[in-house]
């Protein structure tokens, strides 16, 4: 497979999309990457271990036939509260009426008067008094009381509601576990087929990504931790999930039900400026263009929103719904790419003299190249940048720092090039940096070879290159050095 390094031509921000019976077809996804696809999410909410298998190798049949490096996100299920089934399959809820949420019901034996719920420790986590919202918050109901396995309430916003659908507390406050028993099977699954990233659902506190990470490399993976972000205690507890997890997901789904809507936009912009300040990669998801399931163009405050979150600094935005099960899933993919583009033509006209400080010590040499670099791009005329890397950490120090010259990740290990498929910025190329003999212009040929061959510079243009001392050793970066692009 060759390498994802002509993007950095079109745009800095990635996609991710999400599969499902939509794409399910190979020349169908193989499309979608064509189009722009960086990361394909396989979520675990929905389907078997088999389905997700199945559609594992199909990703991986079409990055071949695409010839692009793509990452896998596995979204764990996470202990979602769902209502139960209806006789009829949904029912019509009508303001003022008694509605009853009853864990001890039949799961399909749901009416207008009563359904069950299949999380059974609900009515130890609600009162009389509270809000719960179903099918993300287009029903709302009051707590009435609370009688045994019995929630009675009156129902303030009606609607139709079908079966399985979410539920949640306004303001938070559900007590199931962050990682269930299924979520663990998952985690194994991981571990057996090299997923890249593991994203944690509804995670409340750090604890719940450390433990995921336990987990995770118990089951012999080196896969990075996302922590999504929707509910109430994670926003309390923000600074420390960012600090735990590698990434940070913004799902505006149950956020925003929980949280409440007046507050998601200004939630997503800290969110990001915060997860970035950290130096962690970050992720906006949730109805991003949520018409193009039904329509072959997004709305245009769709595009204003997804163009909002690319100029706030997201390293990705997602598409859901609209890929998995949507009737457009390349013309998604396409719409998506398209705005980003366009989005980032005018954050990048005044960006080009940015850089960001850091407060206190660095953490490592690879920061203090990685801010070394950024600074001198800032104040030179340099076409690239190149990082010779093993674990992708130096390119993802640069990629925190600034968005419009293009780092490229040169990488002898397939996991790091799908890895650095997330950080905004960086491309992944394939290089072997302990081949082709141990002299420096030797090296300096090859590099130089490659990004010819590539046509990602010309000659005589002006390259940075980090790299360390001992070619091929994990966490070694510690030099700088401004070339001249030349086979001279």
């Amino acid at each position: 497979m060759s390498d994802n390094a002509s993007q950095a031509l079109l745009r800095r921000a990635k996609i991710v999309a999400t599969l499902g019976p939509a794409t399910d077809d190979l020349e169908v996804l193989t499309q979608m990457m064509r189009a722009g696809l960086d990361v394909a999410r396989l979520n675990a909410s929905h389907g078997t271990v088999a389905d997700r298998s199945r559609r594992l190798a199909l990703v991986r049949e079409a990055a071949q036939r695409a010839d692009r490096c793509i990452g896998v996100l596995l979204d764990l299920a996470g202990p979602k509260i769902r209502i139960e089934g209806f006789r009829e399959g949904r029912v019509q809820l009508a303001e003022g009426a008694p509605f009853t949420l009853d864990t001890a019901l039949d799961p399909k034996a749901g009416t207008v008067a009563a359904v069950g719920v299949a999380y059974r420790d609900l009515p130890r986590d609600v009162a009389a008094g509270d809000t719960l919202l179903l099918n993300d918050g287009q029903i709302v109901l009051d707590v009435v009381r609370v009688a045994g396995t019995a929630i009675e309430t009156r129902v303030r916003v009606g609607g139709e509601l079908s079966d399985r659908k979410g539920l949640n507390r306004q303001g938070g406050g559900i007590s199931a576990p962050c990682l269930s028993e299924r979520d663990q099977e998952d985690i194994r699954f991981a571990g057996e087929e090299r997923v890249d990233y593991v994203a944690v659902s509804f995670a409340r506190e750090a604890a719940d990504i450390e433990q995921a990470r336990t987990l995770l490399r118990a089951a012999g993976s080196d896969a990075r931790l996302v922590a999504k972000i929707e509910r109430h205690e994670a926003v309390d507890n923000l600074p420390g999930i960012i600090d735990a997890a590698d990434v940070i997901m913004v799902a505006r789904g149950d956020l925003g039900v929980e949280m409440g809507y007046a507050e998601l936009t200004g939630l997503q912009k800290t969110i990001i400026h915060q997860t970035r300040s950290r130096n962690k990669v970050v992720i906006t998801a949730t109805q991003m263009m949520e018409s193009m399931i039904h329509n072959p163009v997004p709305t245009r405050a769709e595009v204003s929103d997804v163009a909002n979150a690319v100029m706030d600094g997201t390293d990705a935005v997602m598409l859901s719904a609209e890929t998995a099960t949507g009737r457009y899933p390349v013309g998604a993919v396409q719409a998506m790419a398209q705005v980003i583009e366009g989005a980032e033509k005018y954050q990048l006209t005044h960006s080009r003299t940015r850089h960001r400080a850091v407060e206190g010590e660095f953490k490592g040499t690879e920061q203090a190249i990685a801010m070394a670099v950024m600074y001198t791009a800032n104040h030179l005329k340099v076409r690239a940048i190149v990082a010779l890397t093993e674990s992708g950490a130096t390119p993802l120090w640069m990629s925190r720092i600034r968005a419009d010259i293009p780092v490229y990740a040169f990488t002898r290990h397939e996991a790091t090039r799908r890895r650095v498929t997330l950080y905004r910025g960086v491309y992944p190329v394939i290089f072997d940096v302990t081949a082709g003999g141990s002299s420096t212009e030797s090296l300096y040929r090859a590099l130089f070879t490659r990004l010819l061959e590539l046509k990602l510079v010309k000659r005589r243009d002006l390259v940075i290159l980090t790299k360390g001392e001992a070619s091929g050793v994990q966490g070694g970066t510690n030099s700088m050095q401004i070339l001249k692009v030349a086979l001279d």
